[in-house]
């Protein structure tokens, strides 16, 4: 890093995992990464909260994750230096990691998945102010977005366009039902929109339900005064149902999921929020539903995806956004489960 060390910079904050919990998180001083031929040095200005995340700092998404860690996925920043043999990015560019390092295209295998960042492999994760990429790991900001609408892209963003777009393939006319108010949910509302779908979109919040009306869901059901919320999209869809459901909620709400989608219709399987328990699979080959599990996606579809929000002049809905130094009250405040759309870190911005 010959011109940072010329400015005098050598080190940077990063929060690490080294025990188990939000609290235990620990803000520590590393070298700024070293660079090889094909690397590109980024000072990530954001990064934003994934559900993934918290389960990492908690020790639930894999109690046997190697220690100490970086965590968090997501990531927007500058290229600052680059090395000797890189070709496709210049100091200046406005960047964003892709969620697992090696996966450019095609299916993932476990190879793949162990370049994942921020889960306790190789790959450190992005709470921190500068790292190290290979040039192919990173794709271009939309010009129209921050450091931290941009930030919150790189998983929420692209699991959403991979149920909708990719596995989905929604179709104008088509009716895409959105559980919840989560990143993954919102995106996933204002894809289908895109689309040209009706948009059937739920929550436990009236105040939510008119913020969901407002970015563009057509019909909007309160599971907490309805909660037989599958038989209201059967009504809503005349005994018809969805052609797709965005299914975050896991063994608690997949029952009622399938109910609600019609014969042949589509369910991307993205999160567990509900928890793990048994599930009776005869609903799914009865109606010949498609239950598609969806793991965020590859650097194709985020470029695909880029464009697409570019085009449409799409813009992130961020909930909040925290301080460096607050990471803990931010993953607090996703551990509640009272955000709308997607909570951020400005990596640049200390108390």
């Amino acid at each position: 890093m010959p011109q940072l060390a010329q400015m005098g910079v050598s080190k940077m904050k990063a929060w690490v995992i080294n025990n188990f919990g939000i609290d235990a998180l620990s803000l520590e001083e590393r070298p700024v990464p070293s660079l090889g031929e094909k690397d590109v040095l980024v000072k990530l200005h954001a990064t934003s909260i994934n559900y993934r995340d918290l389960m990492v700092v908690e020790g639930t998404y894999n109690p046997k994750m190697k220690l100490p860690a970086v965590p968090f996925s997501d990531g927007a920043g500058e290229v600052v230096e680059v090395g000797s043999g890189v070709t496709k990015w210049k100091p200046g560019d406005r960047v964003m990691p892709i969620f697992a390092q090696h996966w450019f295209d095609g299916d993932p295998d476990a190879e793949i998945r162990k370049t994942s960042l921020g889960a306790g492999s190789a790959w450190d994760g992005t709470l921190r102010e500068f790292a190290a990429f290979n040039e192919s790991g990173l794709v271009a900001i939309p010009s129209h977005l921050s450091y931290q609408e941009a930030a919150t892209l790189g998983c929420a963003g692209l699991t959403a366009w991979h149920s909708v777009v990719e596995s989905g393939r929604v179709k104008p006319g088509e009716t895409v039902v959105t559980l919840g108010t989560g990143g993954v949910s919102v995106f996933a509302l204002q894809f289908a929109k895109a689309a040209g779908a009706r948009v059937i979109a739920t929550s436990s919040s009236d105040e939510k339900l008119e913020r969901l009306r407002e970015l563009g869901a057509d019909e909007t059901i309160n599971y907490r005064e309805r909660e037989d919320w599958d038989k209201a999209i059967l009504e809503l869809t005349g005994g018809r149902g969805a052609d797709h459901v965005i299914e975050v909620g896991g063994s608690g709400t997949l029952p009622r999921s399938i109910n609600a989608t019609r014969f042949g219709g589509h369910i991307a399987m993205i999160g567990a929020l509900t928890g793990a328990a048994s599930f009776n699979p005869t609903s799914v080959f009865m109606k010949a539903v498609r239950v598609q599990g969806i793991y965020v996606g590859h650097r194709r579809m985020f470029e695909e995806m880029n464009r697409a929000i570019e085009v449409n002049g799409l813009k992130p809905v961020v909930d909040s956004t925290f301080a460096f130094d607050d990471v803990r009250t931010a993953l607090h405040r996703m551990k509640e489960g009272s955000h709308f759309g997607k909570i951020v870190i400005d990596l640049a911005s200390h108390k």
